[in-house]
């Protein structure tokens, strides 16, 4: 057993699957000398060279282009956007391509492309380092979009996009990076997408959260257990697929949930996560669905004041959790 961080279960798993597969290689800005703006594949160049660990130019959609090319042809990429605010450009590679490469030819070819994009909000980022990216290519049938938030669950689900044969957008929230510890067990395992997982059990209200918010519902479920009341804490992992049972489960024993994301409240990911529960779990439900999220506005400020009241936090969502448990 190790204990990691989540930066370390980053580059301690890219490294090892370079290793196993010569085919693996990276490309992304900065990403080989400096070893990424984060140091995420801090000294992978000194081990796999300039031909396997790629500098790129500032062009994210030539970085992904790049990448669909190289995944056609028998290579597995591992696209790095430097910041998921800056993915934008990649948007018709990514949409129009990747995503639709298997469906469009009809099986013929597949797109084993991973890019991985660190998100969110909290570090002092301002209006292009902070910002959620999930609402826009959770939407997209022929992605996989996983949002793991612990060094097990990254490993696992590094591993396992490694596997499949089609494009995975890999989100890391980068307040988390260097934040969040955990054991990871010596023995080889994979964490196969579209799993959700109950990081906590409870019995009276559900939260459903991921990434940074994943942590902060945790304590909030730690403070609310010291005023009697039980939160069960579902982490989805998978945004896109959704593993709908496993939420679902959850909202049925409880009948009360809470779904927390930090992207903007209105047309969210977690809008259509209550809209499947209300569908599916309404005569289960003794309230109503409620979340908490960013407030309607363009991006995360960088005065820390503004930041701070943009951000979900654990007292924003007990907050929302007694008002919950108490309807």
């Amino acid at each position: 057993m190790a204990t990691l961080t989540n930066i370390e279960a980053v580059t301690r798993t890219l490294q090892e699957e370079m290793r196993r597969d010569p085919n693996i290689f990276i490309t992304g800005e900065d990403v080989g000398v400096r070893g990424g703006v984060f140091r995420a594949t801090k000294g992978l160049i000194e081990e796999f060279g300039e031909q396997r660990v790629v500098d790129a130019p500032l062009a994210e959609s030539s970085i992904v282009g790049i990448g669909i090319g190289a995944a056609l042809y028998g290579l597995r990429p591992v696209c790095e956007i430097q910041f998921a605010d800056f993915i934008a450009p990649a948007f018709n590679q990514i949409v129009n391509e990747a995503a639709r490469m298997r469906y469009r030819s009809n099986g013929a070819w597949t797109c084993p492309l991973i890019i991985r994009a660190p998100y969110g909000g909290g570090i002092g980022g301002g209006l292009y380092h902070s910002q959620s990216v999930e609402a826009t290519y959770a939407h997209v049938p022929g992605l996989y979009f996983v949002a793991p938030a612990t060094p097990y669950d990254i490993v696992g689900m590094l591993r396992y996009a490694f596997r499949v044969n089609d494009p995975v957008l890999f989100l890391e929230h980068k307040k988390a990076y260097r934040l969040i510890k955990g054991d990871v067990p010596d023995e080889w395992y994979t964490v196969p997408f579209c799993r959700a997982d109950v990081k906590r059990a409870g019995s009276d209200v559900t939260v459903i959260a991921f990434g940074l918010m994943l942590h902060e519902s945790l304590k909030a479920a730690e403070t609310l257990a010291n005023e009697g009341i039980s939160v069960e804490v579902v982490d989805p992992r998978t945004l896109s697929p959704l593993d709908k049972e496993t939420i679902l489960a959850s909202v049925r024993k409880t009948s009360k949930v809470l779904i927390v994301y930090e992207d903007n409240l209105s047309f969210g990911w977690g809008a259509e996560v209550a809209a499947i529960i209300a569908s599916e779990a309404f005569e289960y439900l003794d309230a109503p669905v409620m979340r908490v999220a960013g407030p309607d506005v363009p991006a995360v400020p960088f005065a820390r004041t503004l930041q701070d009241f943009f951000m979900p936090n654990a007292d924003k969502i007990a907050r929302a959790l007694r008002a919950l448990a108490a309807y």
